[in-house]
């Protein structure tokens, strides 16, 4: 027999053997797919599970290249079961890519208009940069993460003037977070957690507006039950009073592949990137964002909101992109 010419060939025992090179494709295909179906089998349970799983959840699109490969190597080693299991875990992925949560619009009448814009500063060095953003930008309400001690210093000194009403949590490196405004502020307890979040209440045009700043841990190896405790807390901190308008915002370190955030969400708070169809535009790393990254950043709102020519802005000095919005709040009563 030409064994060149053969796809198989058989042992003295009788079993048909496949080829080294086709054996190897199947191994390598098989791997991947197995990898790709444990976070996907997670994402399908609705649970983040245990590290890698959240860290590989964050990138669940770019699962997509791995999944494709295996696919292609199960088509080349001609293994047939494997091709079945490539297109089954293709089209979950693809399912499981489509925006999360609710999108319709808030009835009753528009009463006030402002403008949102939230940035991790990464330890105070980006300030600069934000600093121009908002002058280019002039939103009325800005969430800050990441703010130290010198990026407090900083903001106070340029844009007091323009935003007279403020609540922070001061701290350095990672710690300290502030929300600006140019409405009058009240201050609220907050959500407690390792790094600051402040919260407010905002007098927007003589509405009343709870603002509360988001920045949990991320889901770092040995800290993912801390990261799924602090979006909890969030998440409560949502749940607590529906009936007022509330705008959630800031450095999630979650993406809408994780469970915990999707908990959020369903408090009924609705992201201001899809709303304006930018649901997928990445935020993190800003090096390689918008080709290679995850949408960590963003603006919740409760269903009194309307959101219009949502941005993602690149600053300097910060591995995250800014998000703006504009927003329109409704009377809903």
């Amino acid at each position: 027999m030409d064994t060149a010419a053969a796809e198989w060939t058989a042992t003295d025992d009788g079993p048909r053997r496949r080829p080294p090179g086709r054996r190897l494709a199947a191994w390598c295909a098989g791997l991947l797919c197995a990898a790709v179906s444990v976070v996907v089998g997670f994402r399908a349970a609705d649970s983040d599970g245990i590290t890698p799983v959240p860290q590989f959840l964050a990138f669940l699109p770019w699962l997509l290249v791995p999944t494709a490969l295996a696919l292609l190597l199960t088509l080349l080693s001609r293994w047939w079961t494997g091709t079945a299991w490539g297109a089954l875990l293709l089209g979950l992925l693809a399912w499981y890519i489509e925006p999360y949560g609710t999108t319709d619009d808030p009835v009753g009448r528009p009463v006030a208009e402002l403008r949102v814009l939230t940035s991790n500063v990464e330890f105070g060095q980006g300030t600069a940069s934000l600093v121009g953003a908002v002058r280019r930008e002039k939103p009325d309400i800005v969430f800050v993460q990441e703010c130290d001690h010198a990026c407090d210093a900083q903001l106070k000194s340029d844009l007091a003037r323009d935003f007279p009403h403020r609540r922070a949590v001061e701290g350095g490196g990672s710690e300290g977070s502030v929300i600006l405004s140019r409405f009058p502020l009240t201050p609220t307890a907050g959500v407690p957690g390792t790094m600051g979040m402040p919260g407010a209440v905002a007098d927007v045009d003589g509405h009343t507006v709870r603002l509360q700043l988001a920045h949990p841990m991320p889901p770092l190896p040995g800290q993912v039950g801390l990261w799924r405790r602090e979006l909890g807390a969030l998440r409560d901190a949502a749940a607590t009073d529906r009936s007022t308008p509330l705008i959630l915002a800031g450095d999630f370190n979650a993406s809408q592949d994780h469970a915990a955030f999707r908990r959020i969400l369903d408090t009924g708070l609705r992201d201001a990137s899809r709303l304006d169809g930018a649901g997928r535009t990445a935020t993190w790393p800003a090096p390689t964002a918008p080709t290679l990254g995850v949408q960590i950043d963003h603006v919740l709102l409760s269903r009194h909101f309307a959101a219009d020519r949502t941005r993602i802005l690149d600053l300097a000095s910060t591995d995250h992109r800014a998000v703006v919005t504009d927003l329109t709040l409704h009377d809903t009563r």
